[in-house]
C-alpha cells in the first residue's frame, strides 16, 4: 500500500471526496500517494484523469483507489465506466440515490458546494468569523472580545491559533486566542481584559516535551524551548486555569478536528445543530 496511489476526483473542490475518502482510509494502517483532482465537471477533463489513472495503474501495477463526486453522468460515465483501470468508489451514488428512494424526490443534482456562495448568509457568517478570528490571533487585540464565541487560551504553541482558524474556517466560529506569557505566570492570574468573559474562555494545554520539541524547530537552544521552562509554563498555565474555573484538554495527541468538536461541545454546542 505504500506505493499505491489513491485519487480524489470531484467537479467541486474535492474537500468531500478527500474528507470522506480520507476517514476511510484511516482504517488502515498504510500512508498511499494522494492525488485530488478538483473541477472535473467536462467529459474532456474527466479523459484526461482517466488517462492518469489508467498511467498510474501501469506504473504501479495495481488498481488506483478513486473517490469520487460527480454530479453530471457524462462526466460521471467517464471514471466509473469499463475503461477506468482503478477502484472507483462513488460516494455520491452510494448516499444521494438511496436518499432519493426514501424521500421519493430527486435531488438537485448542484455541481459544486460553493456555487450559491455569494447569496449564502452562513459563507458570509464564516468569512466575517475568518477576519475576527485573525484579528484577535495571538492577543492581537482585546476589542470586541464581547463578539467573540470562544476565546482560546495557552502556552505560545500549544494549537491555539490553527483551532481558531479552523473553527472560523469549518463552522463560523468567532475564536479570539490569547498566549499565556511569563508576566501572567509571574502575577499568577489571567490578563485582565479576560474577565468579563471567564464564560467564554477554552484552555489548551500540551506535553512539555513536545512543546519543548516543537519550539525547538521555532529557536533551538534557547530558553524559552528549554524543557524545564516547557514543564514550569505548562504547570503555570494549568494551574492559571483550574484557579478561573476554566475547561481545558491537551492537544498534544489531538486532531484539531477533535479539539475543535470537543470545544463547541463545551462552549457552544447549539453549533452542533445545523
Amino acid at each position: 500500500m505504500p506505493n499505491r496511489s489513491v485519487f480524489f476526483v470531484s467537479d467541486g473542490t474535492g474537500i468531500t471526496a478527500e474528507t470522506f475518502g480520507n476517514s476511510i482510509l484511516a482504517q488502515f494502517p498504510a500512508k498511499p500517494r494522494h492525488v485530488r483532482r478538483p473541477f472535473i465537471d467536462t467529459p474532456d477533463k474527466a479523459r484526461v484523469v482517466l488517462d492518469e489513472i489508467n498511467q498510474v495503474a501501469e506504473s504501479e501495477g495495481c488498481k488506483p483507489i478513486v473517490f469520487i463526486t460527480l454530479v453530471d453522468d457524462a462526466v460521471r460515465e467517464i471514471i466509473t465506466g469499463d475503461g477506468c483501470r482503478g477502484l472507483v468508489l462513488d460516494i455520491l451514488r452510494a448516499f444521494v440515490e438511496p436518499l432519493e428512494l426514501e424521500f421519493g424526490v430527486k435531488s438537485n443534482h448542484r455541481v459544486g458546494r460553493f456555487t450559491d456562495a455569494a447569496e449564502s448568509s452562513e459563507y458570509h457568517d464564516r468569512i466575517e468569523a475568518i477576519n475576527f478570528s485573525l484579528a484577535h490571533d495571538d492577543g492581537q487585540s482585546a476589542r470586541n472580545l464581547a463578539d467573540a464565541d470562544v476565546i482560546l487560551l495557552g502556552v505560545s504553541r500549544s494549537g491555539k491559533t490553527p483551532t481558531s482558524l479552523y473553527l472560523a474556517m469549518q463552522h463560523g466560529i468567532k475564536a479570539a486566542n490569547y498566549p499565556l506569557i511569563p508576566e501572567d505566570f509571574e502575577r499568577r492570574r489571567l490578563p485582565g481584559a479576560l474577565s468579563p468573559y471567564l464564560a467564554k474562555c477554552f484552555g489548551l494545554t500540551i506535553d512539555p516535551e513536545r512543546l519543548s520539541q516543537i519550539r525547538n524547530e521555532r529557536r533551538p537552544g534557547s530558553k524559552y524551548a528549554s524543557i524545564d521552562n516547557c514543564r514550569y509554563e505548562v504547570r503555570e498555565a494549568e494551574a492559571m486555569m483550574r484557579r478561573s474555573g476554566i475547561s481545558w484538554l491537551s492537544s498534544t495527541h489531538k486532531s484539531i478536528e477533535e479539539i475543535a468538536t470537543t470545544i463547541l461541545r463545551d462552549i457552544r454546542p447549539d453549533r452542533l445543530i445545523y
